[in-house]
């Protein structure tokens, strides 16, 4: 992954979200196991704004599922393989994402990919793939993401620092009057006999007004343009994971604390956002462990957290886009972190 040195997050301003205290990272990639690659396809002069990200559960290697939970706040999108992780809460591949109509390509590139890896002959397989829809910004080529793109993601894919804003499968997005794209953040809790640690990736592409310090920010009070399509269409993908081998049921409710905590930050949960939220645990095990209810609420707790910083932290890591038509997608400017 390339660095980022130019990148700033909500914490290099002295500010925070919440009182947990993150991983190395403050990324997914601090829950041990779960790793992270992104393919990234700009061309300035088209006009095309897109890519893939590819989060990788390490112990797929070796065991043929993980544990997960899913949650839809708002269905209005696609989310491929979902229907089997629901009923059997089990993920048996990586989780990609990336743009709109890209997603049934990159969902077969997926399995062309572990048919490739695989030891033995691969008669049933379910890929996962989510999506958002940049097609505002990257309207050229409704589906530019190649096999190729996919196998360099997947291929890719590290432990250690995740770049974030215009990059991976969010190139192309915008979220809350702002250029967005990918966000990541993470939380250590304390469970009644060890330390565990969560982990989110945000695909942000949503609308709605942003919500920053106490404060709400739109690109109006600071006399900028709103980019995107005049009814909002949007959708926000969030990926968790824990490292904690605990249950379909529970990793379900933990899914849906991901997308509740969009509304935090000001996502309005419109009509054409599809909203969507999966969790899985990096630690498979034939005996999964039952949360008590204390420990349930802190990674909840750290769930909400991880989820509003990773969105903001996207909007800080994210540049303006001017496309050759002549629409604009204005980064927030860091200003407003020091008014």
């Amino acid at each position: 992954m390339p660095h980022q040195p130019h990148v700033r997050r909500l914490r290099d301003f002295g500010h925070r979200v919440g009182r947990l205290e993150p991983g190395a990272n403050n990324a997914i990639t601090d829950v041990a196991g779960v790793l992270v690659g992104q393919t990234t396809l700009v061309d300035e002069q088209k006009g095309v704004y897109s890519g893939v990200t590819a989060v990788v559960p390490d112990a797929l290697s070796s065991a043929r599922t993980v544990p997960a939970g899913f949650h839809v706040g708002n269905g209005y999108g696609k989310f491929v393989g979902v229907t089997q992780v629901m009923e059997l809460g089990e993920l048996e591949t990586p989780v990609l994402l990336t743009s709109t109509l890209s997603t049934f390509r990159v969902a077969d590139s997926l399995l062309s990919w572990l048919i490739d890896k695989a030891a033995e002959p691969v008669r049933s397989v379910n890929p996962v793939v989510g999506e958002v829809n940049d097609s505002w910004l990257s309207s050229v080529d409704p589906r530019p993401v190649t096999t190729e793109h996919v196998y360099g993601a997947l291929d890719g894919a590290h432990d250690g620092p995740v770049a974030m804003g215009n990059v991976g499968g969010g190139t192309g997005a915008i979220a809350l009057g702002f250029k967005a794209g990918i966000g990541t953040a993470s939380r250590k809790v304390v469970l009644h006999d060890r330390q565990a640690t969560v982990g989110v990736l945000v695909q942000a592409n949503m609308g709605g007004n942003l919500r920053l310090l106490g404060r709400t920010i739109t690109p109006e009070d600071l006399g900028l343009s709103r980019p995107g399509y005049v009814s909002e269409r949007g959708s926000c993908v969030v990926v968790i994971a824990v490292d904690v081998a605990c249950g379909a049921l529970q990793l379900s409710r933990i899914a849906a604390r991901g997308v509740f905590a969009l509304g935090q930050v000001g996502a309005a949960f419109s009509h054409g956002s599809g909203d969507y939220a999966l969790a899985f645990s990096s630690e498979p095990s034939e005996t999964p462990r039952t949360l008590n209810p204390t420990e349930l609420d802190r990674v909840f707790a750290a769930v909400m957290e991880s989820v509003e910083e990773a969105v903001i932290d996207a909007l800080l890591a994210a540049r303006t886009v001017r496309t050759p038509s002549g629409r604009e997608a204005i980064a927030l400017p860091h200003e407003v972190l020091r008014a």
